[in-house]
């Protein structure tokens, strides 16, 4: 197939996490995910404790937060984390950030206005560059000031771990193309994934960096059942729920679901429109997440190795 496609599974790391994170490695994935919210509709996970509770039980496989809610944190303490997590994971973990705002709540209960989530995201990002790349850093921001700090350690990648923005608009490309060394879109079509290439090409050039600096992602609910109609039932189930809203009519749209024919299918239409960083999310109710996993590993992902 030519250039060589990497996939990842995200997990939610809570209850048997480290079996979780062992089986993913075992199974050859390339990443290892996990999200986070303070507050959801349900369980949730923190990026930073789960990911390293997986990186304690695994050797090989890459972790990446899928994704952080950077205005939530102060980028000091933002960068410290991640540079820590890089060292104790010897240079394996990969900054996935975005704006959040679904939840309202959770940013009145952190003492952050929702509505300057891009406002502060977009400063985070200057900010944790300094911090992961030099010493003795001063700021003057809306949001962070900082008179002479230095993080240590910075991390083990050089010159910084990478950083991925997930999002679904211009402004989010817009960030990639200005910060991050990957493009992480989520409820995307194959044809939306095109555009969006496009439009961080010429982003890209504006922001004066190398054309193909930002790698091009897809952050995709997944459900593999040998029944297409039943995949798509379990995804519909999980996703409605999840999100507090009727999926029925997006499923298809948004998701890779149906038999592991129908998935390969699927996926060779994203991957045609570019992807080359597939991150698998469970669409599907937590009984079947582990079958899930097993499922495309084993019927899907070898179509394209």
């Amino acid at each position: 197939m030519g250039e060589a496609i990497e996939f990842g599974v995200s997990l939610r790391l809570l209850f048997g996490a480290k079996d979780e994170a062992r089986r993913a490695e075992d199974l050859g994935y390339d990443y290892l995910l996990t999200g986070e919210h303070v507050m959801f509709h349900g369980p949730t996970a923190n990026n930073m404790v789960s990911l390293a509770a997986a990186a304690g039980a695994t050797e090989r496989i890459k972790l990446m937060s899928g994704i952080v809610l950077i205005p939530l944190y102060p980028p000091a303490l933002l960068a410290k984390q991640a540079s820590v997590l890089d060292v104790v994971s010897d240079g394996r973990f990969s900054l996935g950030v975005g704006v959040g705002g679904e939840f309202p709540k959770e940013f009145e209960a952190i003492g952050v206005p929702v509505t300057e989530r891009g406002a502060r995201t977009d400063e985070a990002l200057v900010v944790l560059d300094k911090l992961l790349t030099e010493k003795d850093v001063h700021f003057d921001g809306r949001f962070t000031t900082l008179g002479g700090v230095s993080i240590s350690p910075r991390g083990i990648q050089k010159p910084r771990l990478p950083f991925w923005v997930a999002g679904r608009k211009d402004v989010a490309m817009r960030r990639a193309a200005r910060h991050a060394e990957g493009w992480l879109p989520y409820m995307y079509t194959p044809e939306m994934l095109s555009e969006s290439l496009v439009k961080i090409a010429g982003f890209t050039e504006e922001a004066g960096r190398p054309a193909g600096t930002v790698q091009p992602g897809l952050f995709i609910f997944t459900c593999v059942h040998e029944s297409r109609q039943r995949a798509l039932e379990l995804a519909n189930e999980q996703l409605s729920k999840q999100y507090n809203q009727d999926f029925s009519k997006l499923v298809e749209k948004y998701t890779i679901a149906g038999s592991p024919d129908d998935c390969i299918a699927r996926l060779h239409e994203y991957i045609d429109a570019g992807a080359r960083t597939i991150m698998f999310s469970q669409g599907c109710p937590p009984d079947y997440v582990t079958e899930n996993t097993r499922l495309i590993a084993e019927t899907v992902i070898p179509a394209f190795r």
